[in-house]
């Protein structure tokens, strides 16, 4: 994996062999940053990364200059690995082991991006219960999105909060976001 843009651009990571993880590919990170790029300032965000795996999400955004990132995973080595590469890349990313849906439940943050990337077994309820949680605890800031990348053969479409989606190749990403109160 490479990172596509901002300070560490074309840097590659190899993350150790035997971690259970798959990472999203250099093509759907690019478009899915592409689609950011346009509505966020990176400086300026909060961003917790779910199900983090290698890290590839949070040394994008570190990269561009976010220094607010919280790296969840429950594999030990996952979270190892992240730690030691924030290091040596001198990026700001809080890597916490622990199970994602306990770790929601608990948190008292709010962030501007929440990246979600399950394993792609997980499904429509998996995807929905994390939807839930996050919307019910209003982890969001007001104009903050939640992100989640799953198979194309899962279709989010008819979660509440859902407001589109776009596919790259197996991958397709759903954009979530708070309903705004009628005014």
């Amino acid at each position: 994996m490479r990172i596509i843009s901002g300070k560490h651009k074309g840097r590659r990571i190899n993350a150790p062999r035997g971690l259970p993880v798959r990472p999203t590919t250099d093509m759907a990170k690019e478009a899915l940053f592409n689609i950011l790029n346009n509505n966020y300032y990176f400086e300026d965000l909060v961003v917790l990364d779910l199900f983090s795996g290698t890290g590839n999400i949070s040394f994008e955004f570190a990269s561009r200059g976010s220094s607010e990132i919280v790296a969840v995973d429950k594999d030990y080595r996952c979270i190892k690995f992240i730690s030691k590469m924030a290091e040596e890349l001198g990026f700001s990313i809080s890597a916490i082991k622990s199970d994602v849906f306990k770790f929601i439940e608990k948190i008292n943050l709010n962030f501007d991006i929440i990246f979600v990337d399950p394993p792609y077994s997980f499904t429509i309820d998996d995807c929905s219960r994390i939807a839930s949680i996050v919307f019910q605890r209003q982890l969001l800031n007001e104009n903050g999105v939640l992100i989640i990348e799953h198979s194309k053969h899962t279709d989010l479409s008819a979660l509440e909060n859902f407001k589109y989606m776009k596919k790259y190749g197996g991958s397709v990403f759903s954009f979530l976001e708070p309903n705004k109160a009628m005014e």
